[in-house]
């Protein structure tokens, strides 16, 4: 008997057998639990439509959205870049299509050898000595970060230093009541004691702000912690690499160094750290090594291996260091092109290209009557404005006229994010989009 459904395999026969080993007379007793609305509702699709209308049903649909042409002030975390051409051609090359996990990893040589790269790329920004294939994001990645310090000092307790990413701290405290450790939020560095492993510190911080590492460092060494730094890789491209600073743990975001932000997703973690901590790194890192006995008395040729793969699936799992299974191997593959296609040269001038354009845009801004961008010290990308009105009304009047503000940060501990709103201009920020939000602005501060 075929299967009453095309994508269901089973036949009635096999239902019926199914239903009576479970003692069901029929479906409906089956899902009797179920309200009667919602067993089989009706969904209001439309008809069948050709591959050609269709196309141009989702060809229109996607010219609604606006985004791609909105001026776009958010940051807070997800910035957009100008990632090199070639990396969208790259990573769509059929030799990355591979398989999900390569449980016999050594025959994926081409994986293996771009996940090397990666780890190559991440220690030359960070100032590292190792790195690892990836994690899921820079949140998850601080967590392990924070769980790999308490291994390492046998202490129960880390601090954060604020402003720290309100995201970023909320992953921390997840993961930290799982492993029973205590998360302390500080304003400075003193607070620190002799019960904390690690001091976590964003840099730049979550307003913006170049954070000076190196004092920090001394404080948590001076108490016996670790200092683990939170770091955005671009920025890296002008400031001090975290590990020069003392830095014992990098983590970072490098998601918008492989290809514009999408709806959140997919991420990449970034996680480096001191030789020392080697084995307690989570995660998978790859080696690479020579043959042994090279076939035909040939040259010995290169070979990429899994060297540490200490998650629970591999090892007893009580030794293991994390149950992180799955490293975002495209994501990491383009931000590796993306990185050596720019070089440190550019790199540098991509972040200063960055750096000079969101100066002149908060200037402008400034020189606005009603208008003032409060000081925290140096920075890069992104800073704080106060408006002629309550920070949600001026978001609101701004998005009426077609832009996106900076993020509503007035809700912060921070005196100066008072009644402010943090706004990013990046070296992709078109300069159209600069003077739009700048002629809006005036408008709604004339019309105080």
């Amino acid at each position: 008997m075929s299967s009453p459904h095309p994508y269901i395999p089973a036949t009635e026969a096999d239902r019926a057998r199914m239903l009576e080993r479970i003692g069901a007379d029929d479906l409906d007793s089956l899902f009797a639990d179920l309200p009667e609305a919602f067993r089989d509702p009706s969904i209001d699709l439309l008809p069948a439509l050709t591959e050609p209308d269709l196309i141009a049903l989702l060809a229109d649909r996607a010219g609604q959205n606006a985004a791609p042409s909105r001026p776009n002030f958010l940051g807070a975390g997800a910035y957009r870049r100008s990632v090199p051409s070639i990396v969208s051609y790259l990573v769509s090359r059929s030799e990355f299509s591979t398989a999900y996990t390569p449980y016999q990893p050594e025959i994926s040589q081409g994986t293996l050898q771009s996940g090397f790269e990666f780890q190559s790329v991440v220690c030359e920004l960070t100032g590292m000595d190792v790195a690892n294939v990836g994690l899921y994001d820079v949140a998850s990645a601080t967590a392990e970060a924070c769980l790999m310090a308490s291994r390492t000092t046998k202490r129960q307790a880390v601090c954060l230093l604020e402003p720290i990413h309100p995201g970023t701290a909320d992953v921390v405290n997840t993961y930290a009541r799982g492993a029973g450790l205590r998360v302390d939020a500080v304003s400075m560095a003193e607070e620190l004691s002799d019960e904390h492993a690690c001091l976590v510190a964003q840099q730049p911080d979550f307003l913006g702000t170049i954070v000076d590492l190196e004092p920090l460092a001394n404080a948590a060494h001076e108490v016996g912690a670790l200092l683990v730094a939170v770091a955005d890789p671009f920025a890296l491209g002008m400031l001090k690499a975290p590990g020069d600073a003392g830095a014992d743990i990098v983590t970072g975001e490098g998601r918008d160094l492989a290809g514009a932000p999408a709806f959140g997703g997919p991420s990449l973690g970034l996680f480096a750290a001191g030789l020392p901590y080697l084995r307690q790194m989570p995660g998978r890192i790859v080696g690479r090594t020579k043959e042994l006995h090279p076939s035909d008395g040939g040259k010995a040729r290169t070979g990429y291996v899994l060297t540490l793969q200490a998650r629970e699936q591999f090892i007893r799992r009580e030794r293991a260091t994390s149950n992180v299974s799955t490293a975002q191997a495209l994501i990491a593959l383009g931000f590796t092109i993306a990185v050596q296609a720019l070089g440190p040269h550019g790199l540098r001038e991509s972040a200063e290209l960055c750096y000079q354009r969101a100066h002149d845009a908060a200037r402008r801004i400034a020189a606005i009557s009603g208008y003032k961008v409060p000081e925290r010290g140096p920075w890069v990308q992104e800073f704080l404005v106060r408006g002629p009105v309550p920070a949600a009304n001026l978001s609101s009047e701004l998005s009426e006229r077609g832009i996106t503000a900076g993020l509503d940060v007035s809700d912060r501990p921070e005196p100066e994010a008072h009644n402010a709103l943090l706004f990013c201009v990046t070296e992709a920020t078109p300069d159209s989009h600069i003077d739009a939000l700048i002629e809006a602005l005036a408008s709604i501060g004339d019309e105080v």
